[in-house]
């Protein structure tokens, strides 16, 4: 079996190496012959940058590196281009000199590769002034390669404006390309997030964002097929099921895909289940969005978007499913066509990795506690969903309160609020792995919280300083009904939390036995 490319971007060294390569050169070879300046946006560690590496091959004519791939006989590698390209993936970009340093380092590096000289000095003018010496030496329209081009804002995106002090520099920047059409060949630009007020999107109205579309949703990540294809061996003994539900999931219309950096590292330590991807990355200024925006984390599970969703936002309007979609933590689910043809799509968690993974980090960032929450809270949990201990399950939740930082309830009213106590025990039971259905809808309403395990469903409502009996409207509405003919046991419980303790200060539950 070959190599395993853990970590490599780049294509000649996969295929000198004798690394494993999963052919992705037929979507690559349609995106070249149907148009010429393009978008995509993916997560972090997805295979943006082999995607721009294998362009940059192609166009220079590295006939050899194709060898076996789908594009080796389609495409005329006699036709060769110049290449210039732009990686912002490495660098410190924590301020505008930092960026300017940087960028003036990257076009030097093409300035050499070229053989071409700037006499600009700033990273805009120099950027044009290479271009069109690139196409005055080769005679040749220019091929530009952008990688992570959004990167110098995102390292600043909780700095607001230093983020737009670096947006407006980028902005002069990609706005070179909107006058030098004749002059170029191909442009391809990667990045996470797609900000407005920047160039590239407010005047390269020719740049067509391939992001969200069926054509190439698996340009970036693994197939099913892909992974019968390339994978079987090294997947031996896996159950493929779980694989499925841990890395699978990610959908940008298309068919769904594995996240590559999981499926490498699953292998790699044994076919053990990890979350390999979200464990690269921490999704810090993600959670304090959230905490501020008092965001209601059940409805993760199941949010409607329309195409504004994935439009460009800026950095001082973004909203937090967007910015959740965009960097991975959402994925398309679903769509549904309005009277007038234009989509509405379902977002959730693409998969068990992230669902578990982020309630994890919500759970850790709401309470005080220091290490997984998992530990020495999962067995005991997992024993009385199985058992049907209410007290037990509920003492559980009592205790999780408790280790809440009473700094989280100053300065706001969130201890009155009914979302934030449905918030925290969503997330603990999510970051558990358990079958949960938040705002899970019924004919006669919305139950809270329904918890599912083989053979007993959990119904739950929340409320905050209720005097009333809190089964009332699981009794009136009937809840229940809808499960009585999937389990052996529905578990009625209803839930009253207390403003001034912040914490539960009642409840009651009543179990209905479904007859054999």
């Amino acid at each position: 079996m070959k190599k395993l490319p853990i970590g490599l971007n780049s294509l000649e060294n996969i295929i000198n190496e004798g690394f494993l390569y999963v052919d992705k050169t037929k979507k690559i070879y349609k995106l070249i012959d149907s148009g010429r300046y393009f978008f995509l946006s993916r997560p972090r560690r997805f295979g943006k940058t082999l995607t721009v590496d294998t362009l940059k091959h192609i166009f220079e004519g590295n006939k050899e590196l194709f060898k076996g791939l789908y594009i080796y006989d389609k495409w005329n590698w006699d036709d060769k281009f110049p290449v210039l390209r732009i990686d912002f993936s490495g660098g410190n970009f924590f301020s505008k000199e930092k960026f300017e340093e940087r960028a003036i380092v990257i076009l030097e590096k093409n300035e050499r590769w070229l053989g071409v000289n700037c006499t600009k000095k700033d990273p805009s003018n120099c950027f044009e002034e290479l271009i069109l010496k690139t196409y005055d030496k080769y005679n040749k329209p220019v091929v530009v390669l952008i990688d992570e081009y959004d990167k110098p804002i995102l390292d600043n995106i909780e700095k607001p404006e230093l983020a737009e002090e670096i947006r407006d520099l980028l902005s002069n920047f990609y706005g070179v390309l909107k006058g030098l059409d004749e002059y170029l060949r191909f442009v391809f630009l990667t990045g996470v997030t797609k900000f407005s007020k920047v160039n590239l999107f407010s005047k390269l109205n020719n740049l067509e964002d391939i992001t969200v579309d069926e054509n190439y949703s698996d340009l970036c990540g693994y197939t099913e097929g892909e992974l019968d294809k390339y994978f079987s061996e090294y997947l031996k003994g896996a159950n493929r099921e779980e694989v499925r539900k841990w890395y699978n999931g990610y959908s940008w219309l298309g068919e769904s895909v594995y996240n590559p950096f999981d499926i490498l590292l699953f292998i790699k330590k044994g076919l053990k289940f990890r979350p390999y991807w979200f464990e690269t990355g921490s999704p810090t200024f993600l959670i304090k969005l959230m905490k501020e925006k008092k965001y209601f984390i059940p409805e993760l599970e199941d949010i409607k978007a329309t195409d504004e969703l994935f439009g460009s936002f800026d950095v001082y309007t973004m909203e937090v499913e967007a910015l959740l979609w965009q960097t991975g933590y959402l994925t398309i689910k679903s769509t549904r066509k309005r009277l007038d043809n234009s989509l509405v799509y379902k977002l959730s968690y693409p998969n068990l990795e992230v669902k578990k993974s982020l309630n994890n980090v919500l759970l850790k960032y709401l309470s005080s506690l220091s290490s997984d929450p998992r530990t020495g809270f999962q067995d005991r949990l997992e024993k009385y969903l199985i058992d049907g201990n209410v007290d037990g399950l509920v003492e559980s939740f009592r205790s999780l309160f408790s280790s809440i930082s009473y700094t989280n309830f100053t300065k706001n009213e969130i201890a009155g609020y009914e979302g934030f106590y449905a918030s925290v025990i969503y997330s603990f039971l999510s970051s558990l792995g358990v079958d949960l259905i938040a705002e899970d809808v019924t004919n006669k309403g919305r139950i809270d919280l329904t918890i599912l395990i083989p053979d007993k469903a959990y119904i739950i409502e929340f409320k905050v300083d209720m005097k009333e009996d809190p089964l009332k409207q699981i009794k009136e509405k009937r809840y229940f009904e809808k499960y009585e003919n999937k389990v052996k046991e529905i578990y009625l419980i209803g839930i009253n939390f207390s403003k001034a303790d912040r914490n539960i200060k009642d409840f009651k539950y009543e179990v209905i036995k479904m007859n054999d």
